[in-house]
């Protein structure tokens, strides 16, 4: 088999999942969390091609796309939040935001 091996991969997949888990930990922004929550599922996603890779199985490829109209949904309904909670001019603080009021 040529190229990187599935412990690169892996590795790389820690890496972007530890970025973002750092992103949703340190940052305030609502879109800065989103955009570190896709950072982790896509992560999430790359591990489990390279699975798929070395196993030679379709499973790991197919559960991956699931996962990305998974992630899709996630940033319709969160960047929906975030547009009608801008209008109303709520602060857009995470910390801030302890319920949803109607």
């Amino acid at each position: 088999m040529l190229g990187p091996t599935v412990a690169a991969y892996l590795v790389l997949s820690a890496i972007l999942f530890a970025t973002g888990a750092a992103g949703v930990l340190i940052r305030r922004s609502p879109l800065i969390v989103l955009l570190a929550l896709e950072l982790m599922l896509n992560a999430g996603n790359l591990a489990l091609i390279a699975f798929a890779r070395q196993h030679a199985d379709s499973g790991g490829q197919v559960f991956a796309l699931a996962v990305m109209v998974v992630a899709a949904t996630e940033v319709v309904v969160g960047l929906g939040l975030i547009v009608a909670m801008s209008r109303k001019k709520v602060e857009l603080d995470v910390d801030a935001l302890t319920e949803l009021e109607g």
